[in-house]
């Protein structure tokens, strides 16, 4: 990369179960507002907007048009939008920038699964002739994967607990955490995960603003600059992967220079314990890396949003001098299909 990229802001909404009330505009506002607020930007000196969010989760087509007016899109605007968690978008607004067409970018993403069925509609996201028609619910393949693992000897229920634990009780810190403190395992909803090991349903969105070479430093005191940023894919049929493994994951941090140089921290997307177990063999992240200081998806699971976020909360960290070198993974499918992973580092302090 002959051009440095850096995460200068970012802005996350309280994680609620519902957001009756208010409409997707109504909620992404705020955030809005506040990301711009931290850097001093307005709307018209952002080079390039782009979003993520899921038209299934809303019920109707072309919705994120609707959250075009929270942005502003007059005077028009450079904007694009990804069906996808806004990491993703992310990737493409980072790719924006090293083009050197921008040199700012506005990246954000939003969702409420509050309204619907949340494990029906995540069903759309499956092989269409195959496995779609059966209706294999989000649990029900990820208790398949946790079953895999536990029969591989690579986990068992009480270390699945374990996590969900010391997830919520990072969560403690975390102001916006749906899940926050002590919360009981519970009893199995497919075994072997038991409601402890799953994420909570909830609305939520999130922003960050990215910003190229002095730009950044300008905007930032100690900018989050990308090092490096990959995504990958896995099969889409089920029965062709092993589940106790991720090597889209593994590819996507080599690429993204992951393995050049340890991390002291790592965000990671794992909305089910047995995710996590997966993703850290994958990753290499021993026990001297911090794991999800900020309750991870266990505390807060915003679909759309939570993989933009774990960027965001592993940025923000640089910014307050709280690590160094950070990993932040997100991803997107059944039982971690697809794997974006990026690599964010703070200047020597």
């Amino acid at each position: 990369m002959t051009r440095q990229i850096a995460v200068v802001a970012f802005a996350q909404s309280d994680h609620r179960r519902t957001t009756d009330e208010l409409s997707e505009v109504e909620m992404l506002m705020p955030v809005l507002h506040e990301v711009l607020e931290r850097t001093g930007l307005r709307t018209s000196d952002i080079g390039f907007t782009c979003s993520g969010s899921s038209d299934y989760l809303a019920g109707r087509a072309f919705s994120f048009t609707m959250t075009l007016d929270g942005v502003g899109a007059w005077p028009p605007i450079s904007e694009s939008h990804v069906e996808m968690d806004g990491a993703f978008a992310l990737y493409e607004a980072w790719s924006k920038l090293l083009t050197g067409d921008a040199d700012t970018a506005l990246v954000y993403a939003y969702g409420k699964s509050s309204p619907g069925s949340l494990r029906d509609v995540l069903t759309r996201q499956l092989d269409p002739y195959y496995l779609a028609p059966l209706w294999p619910d989000s649990v029900a393949l990820a208790a398949l994967q946790a079953q895999a693992l536990i029969d591989a000897g690579d986990t068992d229920e009480s270390a699945l607990a374990a996590i969900g634990a010391r997830s919520r009780a990072a969560a403690t810190a975390n102001p916006h955490a749906q899940l926050r403190g002590p919360v009981p395992q519970g009893d199995h909803l497919v075994r072997p995960l038991r409601t402890g090991d799953c994420p909570p349903i909830g609305d939520g969105a999130a922003a960050v603003i990215l910003a190229a070479g002095d730009r950044a430093r300008q905007l930032c005191a100690r900018p989050a600059w990308i090092r490096g940023l990959d995504h990958r894919i896995e099969p889409h049929s089920l029965g062709a992967r092993d589940l106790t493994d991720s090597p889209s994951a593994r590819l996507a941090a080599e690429r993204a220079g992951a393995f050049e140089r340890p991390v002291d921290t790592a965000e990671l997307h794992a909305p089910f314990s047995s995710q996590e177990v997966v993703l850290r063999k994958a990753l290499r992240l021993g026990e001297e890396v911090v794991v999800n200081p900020s309750g991870g998806a266990l505390a807060a699971n915003p679909v759309m949003a939570a993989g933009l976020i774990r960027i965001g909360e592993a940025a923000a960290r640089i910014h307050r001098g709280a690590c160094d070198r950070a990993l932040a993974h997100a991803t997107s499918g059944p039982c971690l299909q697809q794997n974006l992973v990026a690599v964010l580092e703070g200047d020597p302090r």
